[in-house]
């Protein structure tokens, strides 16, 4: 007994750093934003640059004014920055690209203490900010290829009923929508790449898509359309990269199959029945914000104790 060692939690630690994690998402966020500069022009890439400059700038500024320690090499301020733009089209505004990078990063994140605190996805937050406050966020833009008549995402279509982009158009982002959302090939790209480097399980993007596609299978009674559903808008962006945040996700396993379950019904409720075409933004913030209930209904009970 006399060699053993007391100390306070946390008793299991990792060599992994917060930098290690947010330079993989990075990484594996290369694909889609070469895919969004490609598809969209440079256009894409000033968007991209400006949002994670403003990310990394604003976060800087605010420590530096509250006299904190600088966290702008953890590297997630760059994270947010490119998730959000690549969450937009590009009719957005480059002051609007500023004003929802810097909601994003001082008012969600940082007013809350910063990495680790923020109760959403600063990201996710933003995006709905920015398409409550401004139409031409929900605009419905082509890419520098498609032919489709006035560049209607697959979403708007399948709510008016239009023409669809065939599937192989879909695969490779020849198709209206926002800068990251519209090419599969490089979201997938980048899936595989974080569940290999082991930065997030697949299960969690595995059951936020295949709810969305079972519950739109159920809706259209067409499985494929719900194909189309599951590749159109920001579903497969979002599972891959916004539903699995560490921070504003649950923490157990179990915990994270309910929040990508909610986040697909919710999904999918929002696209069939809500004024948006498009509902992963929402359902993610939602669910960000039912996470710590989740947390403690999944709960482990210590060994003698109650459940509360």
């Amino acid at each position: 007994m006399g060699n053993l060692t007391v100390s306070t939690s946390p008793h299991i630690r990792s060599a992994v750093t917060t930098q290690m994690v947010m330079r993989d998402v990075l990484i594996a966020l290369a694909p889609a934003t070469v895919a969004a500069v490609v598809l969209f022009g440079l256009r894409a890439l000033l968007l991209i640059a400006v949002s994670v400059a403003t990310c990394v700038l604003g976060e800087f500024l605010f420590h530096l004014i509250c006299k904190k320690q600088q966290t702008i090499g953890d590297l997630s301020a760059a994270v947010t920055g490119v998730i959000l733009a690549l969450n937009l089209n590009t009719q957005v505004t480059v002051w609007q690209m500023i004003v929802g990078a810097l909601f994003a990063i001082i008012v969600v994140k940082c007013f809350f203490g910063g990495i680790g605190c923020n109760f959403a996805n600063p990201a996710a937050t933003a995006r709905v900010f920015l398409a409550i406050s401004f139409a031409q966020v929900g605009a419905q833009v082509p890419t520098v290829y498609t032919d489709l008549v006035a560049g209607a995402t697959p979403l708007g279509n399948l709510a008016t009923g239009s023409e669809l982009p065939s599937l192989v158009d879909m695969l490779i982002g020849n198709r209206g929508g926002s800068m990251g959302e519209t090419c599969v090939i490089a979201i997938l790209l980048g899936f595989v790449y974080l569940v290999v480097r082991r930065v997030i399980k697949w299960q969690v993007p595995t059951v936020f898509v295949a709810t969305v596609f079972v519950l739109s299978w159920i809706f259209t009674k067409d499985i494929h359309m719900a194909l189309y559903y599951v590749l159109s808008g920001g579903l497969l962006f979002g599972a891959v990269f916004m539903a699995t945040d560490y921070v504003t996700t649950p923490i157990r396993t179990s915990g994270r199959m309910i929040f990508a379950l909610g986040c697909g019904i919710l999904t999918v409720l929002i696209r069939f029945f809500g004024s948006y075409p498009e509902g992963v933004s929402f359902a993610i913030l939602i669910m960000n914000i039912l996470s710590p209930y989740i947390d403690k209904l999944t709960a482990k009970v210590p060994f003698g104790g109650k459940r509360k």
